[in-house]
């Protein structure tokens, strides 16, 4: 007789408040899984010592101390999706490229669309900077959390951004 395990992944959540809203941080036990938008509290929030470290370093961000994350991140995804996403990590604090750009640092410079895509399915923002991928004409394009907040962390990263 042969028996089955099932692995229970246990998640866990923090939440901090931001000059762009509240921000929950989710992980596993290893790793950030998710950061949400406008997080609001959960009866069975609790943290451990990733979601503090995500919070801490996400803190250190907003208040001006930190310009790039240094993070365990866990990203399932495509293939495609995970190329672009380790991709947009590459991209510094205070710049900017366009989707195109991206499209051809992968070798893939006819997959813009696609690159688009992806960048709209990053599940960690902030961290994995897809705010600072912009339209080609430098005008400020969709984000998850809505442009305000992308407008937001460009000026913060000291970038002025057309209307």
């Amino acid at each position: 007789m042969t028996s089955t395990t099932t692995r229970t992944i246990q998640q866990f959540r923090q939440r901090i408040d931001t000059p762009i809203g509240w921000l929950a941080v989710v992980a596993d036990q290893q790793a950030i899984t998710t950061i949400e938008f406008d997080a609001r509290p959960a009866p069975d929030d609790v943290s451990n010592a990733v979601t503090e470290l995500g919070v801490q370093q996400l803190s250190e961000y907003f208040s001006g101390q930190r310009k790039h994350f240094d993070l365990p991140l866990s990203m399932p995804g495509t293939a495609f999706q995970r190329e672009v996403w380790q991709a947009l990590t590459d991209v510094p604090f205070g710049v900017t490229c366009s989707y195109s750009d991206v499209a051809r640092q992968i070798a893939r410079p006819k997959a813009v669309r696609a690159v688009g895509a992806a960048n709209g399915k990053n599940p960690i923002p902030i961290v994995v900077p897809c705010h600072r991928i912009i339209g080609r004409s430098g005008t400020l394009t969709g984000y998850a959390g809505g442009l305000d907040k992308k407008r937001w962390l460009l000026e913060h990263e000291g970038l002025s951004i057309k209307a």
